[in-house]
């Protein structure tokens, strides 16, 4: 980035030389203790450099929230913005600076609620930024209130007789909003992490990555029921694009799409062969959307990349319409002669 007298510069990188330590800052990092977003940004900070970008090239954006201090602990260019309104600012950053690594850090409470409008339209216009949603199904930094996707019944200090809201699916809704890159991980499952947020680094539009995140403090063991290790293998299924979708402490069972009832169901892969199992497409919308709706403990929850399927960014077409206005006119115009353009009058 060029250099900006309101703010320091970060100096040149040589994007080869870069390492995890190079993207950490001088800062305390404060979650709470055993916070998962301490794993998320240990994750980050470990793929970066695997991306061949300068330090400098990337600019993190947050909204409120626990997960938005972010970019103060990235040695980066960043933007702590307001509630909700990170995907207009990002959008903004990417629009000007369209060679920048934009990444927007959000959880299910500014993401969802107060940014749902907000986040829909980043989707639907395909800007290529980076979205990690971290979910942990209620408002932690307010400490405790239940959120968009806390489920029905959740009783919390603004709900103290239940929930009776239909709670949001972050990877349906991104699906329903056309979304070009879905995927889902959990916060402590490094390695997984690792290659999710890689994946949606290399993907060439916006790509939501919704990661399962744990908050000790106010919603401890919200996800237990599918990231314990008792019951982990048999309620989690890993996708891979062109594999079988298998899992099980010995991938054993196997997800089977039934095409008459468009759904999936489980089988065991010695009963029906494993060329019954569903072998995932990710630039197959409809099994996509049925893999969101997958709910343990009757199903398994899906992770991994769940839709990819590249399109035009809003940046690139953005920049092909100003060219055409600029060729049109013969040049760039003066805002005068903008201003005097079509029909004007006096009062």
């Amino acid at each position: 980035m060029s250099q900006n007298p309101l703010y320091p510069s970060l100096p040149p990188t040589d994007a080869a030389a870069l390492t995890a330590k190079s993207f950490q800052t001088d800062q305390d990092v404060r979650w709470c203790p055993g916070c998962g977003d301490y794993s998320i940004l240990a994750q980050v900070h470990k793929v970066l450099p695997s991306l061949g970008i300068p330090r400098e090239d990337f600019v993190f954006v947050s909204g409120i929230g626990c997960s938005s201090r972010f970019p103060y602990y990235m040695n980066t260019y960043g933007l702590h913005t307001i509630h909700g309104r990170a995907p207009a600012v990002a959008t903004g950053v990417k629009a000007l600076r369209p060679e920048l690594s934009v990444w927007l850090i959000t959880g299910d409470g500014d993401a969802l609620s107060i940014g749902g409008n907000h986040l829909i339209h980043l989707l639907r216009r395909n800007v290529d930024i980076k979205v990690l949603l971290f979910n942990n199904r209620i408002y932690g930094l307010t400490k405790g209130q239940y959120s968009p996707t806390s489920e029905q019944g959740k009783r919390t200090k603004s709900s103290p007789m239940g929930s009776i809201e239909e709670p949001f699916n972050p990877l349906a809704l991104a699906l329903g909003a056309r979304a070009s890159f879905v995927a889902r991980s959990i916060d402590i499952e490094a390695k997984h992490l690792q290659d999710t947020l890689a994946a949606a680094a290399a993907h060439k539009g916006t790509a939501l990555v919704e990661i399962l995140q744990n908050c000790n403090i106010f919603n401890d063991g919200a996800f237990e029921g599918i990231t314990d290790r008792k019951v982990k293998a048999e309620r989690q299924v890993h996708l891979a694009a062109g594999q079988p979708a298998l899992f099980g402490a010995e991938r054993e069972l196997g997800l089977v799409f039934d095409a008459e009832r468009l759904s999936f169901r489980v089988a065991r892969v010695a009963e029906v062969g494993l060329e019954a199992i569903y072998v995932h497409r990710p630039d197959n919308l409809v099994a996509a959307q049925l893999l969101a709706e997958l709910s343990a403990p009757e199903l398994p929850a899906a992770f991994g990349v769940l839709y990819e399927r590249p399109r035009p960014t809003y940046e690139e077409q953005l920049a092909a319409q100003l060219d055409e206005a600029r060729a049109r006119a013969g040049g760039r115009p003066s805002m005068q002669a903008l201003l005097e353009a079509g029909e004007t009058w006096r009062v």
